[in-house]
């Protein structure tokens, strides 16, 4: 049998390993403890399990075992700090999870000089969503729009690659189909990749259109399709557009593609990814759904303790959870939430979900606003692409009291994520607190009635539009919208009221205070 992963050819006949057409070097006990992690990884294997398999039940000291593991490590071009390839359980073993391609070796083969590169066969799908920005075509017959077309897919391809949990392929490689007629599917099966993006450019008068498509590749599914239209004389403002609208819309679709994967797997193949996956899509605004994604947050953390997005996911439930009044214990989950924000930043350096996350939970449960704003001013260097980061910045921004620099970030929450509906209340809702603390009560009074339209038991915009309204005259309106609020949670009152808003002014959260007694709040 041979087994192919990344690079590598692990052949159990010829008991040897190939990188490429060269041989690595590999003991005994180093190559039998490498074939049981992959004969084996559809499971976690216990310490137990390895020594019985490799060592035939001989007493061996764990410094022994980490040892050989350390040599499988660095055969195979991993380390312990990456675990890209074989992952450490903590107290339950070992599981290789790379991507592998089974080969079997028929009788007689040549020898190992004439051994086929791994290069020659189909690249295994990597263990999250891979996609492949392939070169615009040109459709006018001017030549400056094949310079443009080429612009876009590389900034489009950059900015891609900025999400963690995506795998680009180089723009080199994906220009290698530039002006050939190729099959979407067998570009899939070539590069190795889930998703393709294909467009193109074409010049009409003194406008330029450009037309993009993303489609799975396997099943030759169109996604998602749009198509963007500008100025000739605006030609890199549209570029910029462009980018900024296909990442904006084909990373959640992405997303939510891998999502539904995940849910289609049994149980019992589930990995850490997995589990983080179907705790997004539990990660609704209900209760129930909210305990759920947490539970599946947990499971990827106890699969990967290293997965950081997890931890930023799981802070961020407690921080629905504290919001919205549905603490148990709010001393024990308020430390919980904190805990688990400053393990995401901390593991997620270069993750904008653990970082945006973790800083808003730090913000809002913790009241850090100011390591809070450098999390998130990380999250947004690391990818200025991503909706969400930015939405949680408007909302953070407001809470620092800085309005203006709130309702920038959120206008650039909305350019990203124009049509998903929750970033469109949620942002709204930021906006209306935003005008509020500007003193512009109308305006703040028309955004929290947007947010509420499209949810409305958004806790936060119904306070806000009942504030509003009290501090611009409408006192009646206020009282109704209070009343609504209270049957969204009867335990609200302005005792507790920093709970839901925790403004860092005293000056800004007084007037919003006595804007809802006025309108009927109770102490």
């Amino acid at each position: 049998m041979r087994y192919l992963f990344e690079e590598y050819a692990f052949d159990t006949d010829r008991r040897e390993l190939y990188r490429g057409a060269g041989v690595v070097s590999i003991a005994p006990q180093v190559f039998d403890l490498l074939e049981y992690l992959i004969r084996n990884r559809e499971r976690v294997v216990s310490k137990d399990d390895l020594i019985n398999a490799v060592w035939k039940g001989r007493i061996v000291s764990d410094a022994a075992l980490t040892t050989r593991l350390n040599a499988v490590r660095a055969a195979i071009g991993d380390t312990g700090e990456d675990q890209r390839l074989i992952k450490t359980l903590p107290r339950k073993g070992f599981r290789f999870v790379g991507p592998v391609q089974e080969l079997q070796v028929p009788p007689g083969e040549a020898a190992a000089d004439e051994l086929v590169e791994p290069s020659q066969f189909p690249p295994v799908l990597p263990d999250k969503p891979s996609i492949a920005v392939l070169p615009f075509v040109n459709l006018s017959s001017d030549p400056e729009q094949d310079y443009f077309a080429d612009g876009v897919v590389e900034d489009i391809t950059m900015a891609l690659s900025r999400f963690p949990w995506l795998f680009v392929i180089a723009r080199n490689s994906s220009f290698t189909y530039k002006s050939r007629a190729v099959d979407v599917k067998q570009i899939g099966r070539e590069l190795g990749v889930r998703y393709v993006l294909e467009g193109s450019v074409r010049k009409a008068g003194n406008r330029i259109r450009l037309a993009g498509q993303l489609i799975d590749a396997e099943t030759g599914t169109h996604l998602w399709a749009e198509r963007f239209e500008g100025p000739i004389e605006d030609m890199f403002d549209l570029q910029d557009d462009v980018t900024s609208g296909v990442v904006g819309a084909i990373a959640p679709k992405l997303q939510h593609e891998e999502i539904k994967r995940a849910r289609r797997k049994p149980t019992e193949s589930l990995d850490a990814y997995d589990y983080y996956l179907r705790g997004l899509a539990k990660a609704r605004w209900s209760k129930n759904a909210n305990s759920e994604a947490l539970q599946l947050f947990y499971k990827a953390i106890d699969l990967d303790p290293h997965l950081a997005c997890a931890y930023g996911m799981a802070a961020w439930c407690y921080t629905r959870r504290k919001a919205l009044g549905w603490m148990n214990n709010q001393a024990r989950e308020s430390a919980e939430s904190i805990r688990l924000a400053r393990i995401a930043v901390h593991l997620g350096a270069d993750d904008p979900i653990a970082l945006c996350m973790g800083g808003y939970a730090l913000a809002f449960v913790a009241h850090e606003f100011d390591d809070a704003a450098a999390f998130m001013d990380r999250a947004l260097v690391v990818n200025p692409n991503l909706a969400r980061a930015w939405m949680l910045s408007g909302w953070l921004r407001v809470w620092r009291g800085e309005p203006d620099r709130a309702l920038e970030h959120c206008a650039r929450a909305m350019r990203l994520s124009p049509l998903d509906p929750s970033m469109y209340y949620t942002t709204h809702g930021a906006m209306a607190y935003a005008h509020f603390l500007a003193s512009r009560y109308d305006i703040a009074s028309s955004c929290a009635e947007t947010a509420m339209r499209d949810n409305p038991t958004f806790l936060l915009s119904i306070c806000i539009s009942a504030a509003s309204n009290a501090l611009a005259g409408r006192f009646e309106q206020a009282q109704k919208t209070v009343l609504r609020a209270l049957e969204c949670n009867p335990d609200l009152h302005a005792s507790n009221l920093r709970d839901l808003a925790p403004f860092r002014r005293a000056e800004d959260f007084a007037i919003f205070a006595k804007a809802l007694r006025d309108a009927g709040l109770p102490d």
